[in-house]
């Protein structure tokens, strides 16, 4: 049998993993404020994020086509199927050690920087596609930095609003609008995150001349969207439970604003197709609103702890990557 052909197996069967994984690791950040706040039973929750992850996936490939071309040009990439393999070989290894300790750090991050790592080793650093790059790059700094900002906002108005209200009864309604909006945020998460392996997997079809375009073909969307909610199904209790109170303790109307906050921020990145991590801003978002709750009830260290891995994930990732790489070529690279 052809070894390109096998190796283009296991990078569908590598990044469809990759998607299951994702599915329980960062959905859970999704539906995390939900389930902190009994909005919705944890089963509830994650039945409800496995559909709407589901559709989201379903419905754009515009973040597709960014990783499918904008890393690394898919056309002239040296040793193509053995770069990509490294690359999801490094990511599931680094979302599975940070899932494993319960700290929600971006499946974006490890996957964009095992992508370059991979790459790198293959061809030196000229292989990048610098523009794109570093607009994934710039994306993927600004965001969080935004989803504070506006989760700051969105809740100070909330303030506004409602300082006269009775603070059960409120936050009693807020427990039922907060359904819709966990709702939201599951769909806006499949919008973006999901599309990260169907660039990949297309990717690996094209270098191996199999597709000739960087369309996504519909089989891909559709297995990828089918990985991502069958992970969700399975749950990330460790991530929900950092997100959902290790930031800070949450009430359903601090929820409604971080959730808003984090399905705007990612549905907006995912219009102008550019991948985001959906950990950083959902957990930013939350950042912001409790900010603007009261910024003594923020668990800084908790927050220290995630801001450190999301700053370490790119350079493991890809150091991770090229290892993988090294030893990828050793085995494989004579008979490609």
């Amino acid at each position: 049998m052809d070894i390109l052909f096998v190796l283009t197996v296991l990078v569908v069967i590598g990044a469809l993993a990759f998607d299951f994984i994702n599915g329980f690791h960062d959905t859970a950040n999704s539906i995390a404020t939900s389930v902190s706040t009994k909005a919705l039973k944890p089963r509830q929750a994650i039945i409800l994020a496995a559909v709407m992850n589901f559709i989201g996936a379903i419905t754009f490939t515009g973040v597709a086509k960014t990783i499918t071309k904008d890393i690394v040009d898919p056309f002239s990439l040296e040793n193509g199927t053995i770069v990509i393999l490294a690359a999801l070989i490094a990511a599931i290894a680094w979302n599975l050690i940070t899932w494993y300790y319960g700290i929600p750090s971006s499946s974006s991050h490890a996957l964009i920087g095992s992508i370059a790592g991979a790459a790198i080793a293959a061809a030196g650093f000229g292989a990048l596609e610098w523009k794109g790059f570093l607009k994934i790059l710039q994306a993927l700094i600004i965001s969080p930095i935004l989803a504070f900002a506006v989760g700051f906002i969105v809740y100070s108005i909330f303030k506004v609003i409602f300082k006269n209200n009775n603070l059960s009864k409120t936050n009693r309604n807020f427990r039922y609008i907060q359904i819709a909006t966990a709702a939201l945020q599951a769909w806006s998460h499949g919008t973006n995150d999901a599309q990260k392996a169907m660039g990949i997997i297309t990717m690996a079809l094209i270098a191996n001349n199999m597709v000739t375009t960087t369309d996504i073909p519909f089989w891909v969307q559709l297995s990828c969207a089918l990985a991502m909610g069958l992970g969700t199904s399975v749950g990330g209790w460790k991530i929900i439970k950092t997100v959902g109170g290790g930031i800070m303790k949450i009430r359903p109307v601090n929820g409604v604003a971080a959730d808003l906050t984090g399905a705007a921020i990612i549905f907006g990145a995912t219009f102008i197709h550019l991948p985001v991590s959906t950990t950083h801003v959902i957990s930013s978002s939350i950042l912001g609103v409790g900010s603007a709750h009261r910024v003594k009830g923020v668990k800084w260290g908790t927050a220290q702890r995630m801001i450190i891995t999301w700053f370490i994930t790119l350079p493991i990732a890809g150091t991770l990557a090229a290892l993988s790489y090294f030893i990828l070529n050793l085995i494989f690279g004579n008979a490609v």
